[in-house]
Order: structure tokens, then sequence, then C-alpha cells
């Protein structure tokens, strides 16, 4: 039970394993772009009571394992942290400083699974996203 967290009335342990695109599947996610989203993903899931555990950005997705506690679905986080990342982007990267409509740097969906006894497989795949060291030290967060 070392694992678990708590919340006021309940003990959990929720892992996932989430992956998701920019729109177009864009090779996008490289250089200043890629260092800046490593912090904002962080702060965005803190804000909603989650965690990235690990991650890896590649050009073209995202993969992260993150723990999610039981009283956000999971599609409320994931979709916050979509959101309100590509407000951060476009603010920091596209000149946009106001609120603004129609901007969408990721695409809508999203590949979710649950991580229980396949930890180990689920951080191995993760870790080992790109062959050379170099690229696995940019990437990771």
């Amino acid at each position: 039970m070392e694992t678990y967290r708590s919340l006021s009335h309940s003990r959990y342990d929720c892992k996932y394993h989430v992956v998701f695109v920019p729109k177009r599947r864009k090779q996008a996610l490289y250089g200043k772009i890629r260092e800046y989203l490593k912090k904002v993903l962080h702060e965005l899931a803190r804000q909603k009571g989650a965690e990235i555990l690990s991650g890896y950005l590649m050009k073209d997705h995202v993969h992260m394992r993150i723990e999610i506690p039981p009283k956000y679905a999971v599609s409320e986080v994931i979709g916050y942290v979509k959101g309100k990342s590509a407000i951060a982007i476009a603010r920091q990267f596209g000149g946009k400083q106001r609120n603004f409509n129609g901007e969408n740097f990721w695409a809508r969906g999203y590949a979710v699974s649950t991580v229980g006894f396949e930890l180990a497989k689920v951080k191995e795949y993760i870790a080992h996203q790109e062959k050379t060291e170099e690229a696995q030290e940019a990437g990771r967060f």
C-alpha cells in the first residue's frame, strides 16, 4: 500500500499512459517549444491535482505516464492540459496576448490506457522512444 495516495475518503493508485498529437500530426514539438512545453505540461497537471510521472516529447506526438486522482475524469484532466497548453503556446510563440478563439495546436483526440501490472513495460516503452542518448535527454520531461 506504500504506492497509494490519499484523498479525504479514498486511497488510490490511478496511473495512465496517454498519447496525443499536434493537429495534422505536424512535426512541431522541437527546439524552444519542446523546452517550454515540458514546464507547462507539468504545471497544468499539477493544477488539476495530477502528476506527470514520466513523459517524452517526440517531434509529432507526446507520451506521458500520469497519475490522476479518482475525483477527476481522465478526459477532464487531459482536455484541460491540452487546451491550456495550446493557449500558452499561442501566447508564447504566436504573438497572441489576449483571449482568442479558433487557435488549435493539438488534434482532437488522445489515446489512453491504464497502467497496472504492466508498469515496467510502459516505463520501458516511454523511455526508449528514440535510440540516441542525446535525443532522449532533449525530449524527456
